[in-house]
């Protein structure tokens, strides 16, 4: 059956169903409601847990010997099946209609998949699983660019806390439709400010006086043609143990923007129809002077190196990815420098 997402709290509540599904493409999402799920075994001392990663190769007769054995101590158990590509196969859909039929006694099978699509929740395993009484399907909607800040509003409200509309952009800019970079940020400002409210200079102040360097500061200091700010942030993240592909992630996205709208301004759309697809529109004047300060040639040569970086951070190919990204950053920046001299 299924249970929407904000009323699976009552539901566990009233009791526990022999087996939950849970459908989502968004890893918080999908980790809360988990999370509310072994909550609520470990109060009805479901005290023993075993995870079982669905994967190439698997074995799964390992599931119906689960469901056949007793518990190793005789005690309430959760069970989690945790099916990355979304689809059990034959073997495996064989085995949740049979697990279905008769489930373990004192044992709660969680079920982790991806977003099911269309031709997914039409096949027989599925249907029979969001069908049945003892199953409860929970499948969490995506939230995308144009809904997460009433998204942000809604968690403030959770944490007690309100903020203005300028602010809850410049939370959505510095995680990017990253929920769980979005909660971070309001852990953190709940922390650091002194008032319910927060306005734009109160998030300003808490990114200033917070000791992390930032991936997204790294960008804009490098729009902005800060050289020295640039690889500053980016000498600070590498002390910080964080890893290239987050940072290239950042910066490959804003070079890939920056590349079509010179293209779009070559072709004679003007600069300001062109930066309306900025988003927010704070960043705007920073991507104006950074289509500026170099060619649409010159950006498609930087998203080639983008490449490059991603193929050396993987060994894929000779080079350093750290030197090569402070190369990067400079030719962002207007440097002629191509040479990173680490500290």
């Amino acid at each position: 059956m299924r249970i929407y997402p904000e009323k699976l709290a009552g539901q566990l509540k009233k009791n526990l169903l022999p087996i939950y599904l849970v459908s989502s493409d968004e890893p918080l999402l999908a980790q809360e409601a988990s999370d509310s799920i072994r909550s609520a075994c470990r109060q009805a001392d479901y005290s023993e847990r075993q995870v079982f990663h669905v994967e190439r190769g698997f074995d799964w007769n390992i599931i119906r010997e689960a469901n056949a054995s007793l518990s190793l101590f005789a005690e309430k158990r959760l069970l989690e099946l945790r099916i990355n590509s979304g689809k059990p196969g034959d073997q495996g859909s064989k085995v949740l209609l049979e697990y279905l039929e008769r489930p373990a006694e004192d044992t709660v099978l969680l079920i982790n998949v991806p977003r099911l699509d269309a031709s997914t929740l039409r096949s027989k395993w599925a249907k029979a699983l969001m069908d049945s009484a003892l199953c409860g399907f929970i499948q969490l909607a995506n939230v995308n660019i144009e809904q997460l800040p009433n998204w942000i509003n809604q968690r403030l409200a959770q944490q007690g806390l309100s903020a203005d509309p300028e602010a809850i952009d410049l939370i959505v800019a510095r995680t990017e439709g990253n929920l769980l970079a979005a909660v971070q940020e309001i852990e953190k400002l709940k922390l650091l400010s002194n008032s319910k409210h927060l306005d734009l200079e109160t998030i300003q102040a808490s990114i200033a006086d917070s000791a992390r360097y930032d991936v997204f500061g790294l960008v804009d200091a490098a729009l902005e043609g800060d050289t020295e700010r640039s690889l500053r942030i980016l000498a600070g993240l590498r002390s910080e143990g964080v890893e290239m592909p987050i940072i290239l992630w950042a910066v490959a996205r804003d070079i890939r923007q920056l590349t079509t709208l010179s293209q779009q301004t070559s072709q004679g759309t003007s600069l300001d129809r062109a930066l309306s697809r900025v988003w927010p529109a704070a960043r705007k004047p920073l991507f104006a002077r950074a289509l500026k300060r170099l060619s649409g040639a010159q950006w498609q040569r930087l998203l080639k190196d983008a490449q490059l970086i991603d193929e050396q951070s993987k060994g894929q190919t000779i080079g350093d990815a750290w030197t090569s990204m402070a190369s990067l950053l400079l030719q962002m920046s207007g440097s002629r420098l191509a040479i990173f001299q680490q500290q």
